[in-house]
């Protein structure tokens, strides 16, 4: 069943700052390869104190996020999804409405949250190769 996000996320940020988890799966592909929309879904926890690398579902422009925190200057932040080769978001910490605690895929076996790190610092070129060789692979 889908839900309109105008009533999913505000329910989503009751919830976390209740202290309670929120499981969904994400749609799209701008977190390939460690969030394959549609298929993989994600736990949310509250995040107080988001850090670079973080995985965090944030409201930027009237639109929801989940993307990759890649700076942080103050309260401005800026997001990337892990496919997203150029474009960011931005948004404020008060925007932030949960972090990814766990990833799983569609089996339900946990993912690793730090292989995205490691991604964030490579190299444009060879994300770029990565990407193309991992859709390849979905086909």
């Amino acid at each position: 069943m889908k839900v309109s996000n105008a009533i999913l996320m505000p329910e989503f940020e009751r919830l976390l700052n209740n202290g309670h988890t929120v499981e969904f799966m994400p749609q799209g592909t701008s977190m390939r390869p460690f969030i394959e929309g549609g298929h993989d879904s994600v736990i949310l926890g509250r995040n107080k104190n988001p850090k670079v690398g973080d995985i965090v579902l944030a409201k930027t422009n009237q639109q929801y996020v989940l993307h990759r925190i890649v700076k942080i200057n103050k309260n401005d932040i800026i997001l990337q999804g892990d496919g997203n080769l150029q474009g960011y978001e931005y948004c404020t910490k008060s925007d932030i409405i949960g972090k990814v605690i766990i990833i799983k895929n569609k089996n339900g076996k946990r993912k690793c949250l730090t292989k995205g790190i490691i991604w964030r610092h490579l190299p444009t070129c060879f994300k770029k190769l990565a990407l193309k060789i991992y859709r390849k692979l979905l086909q």
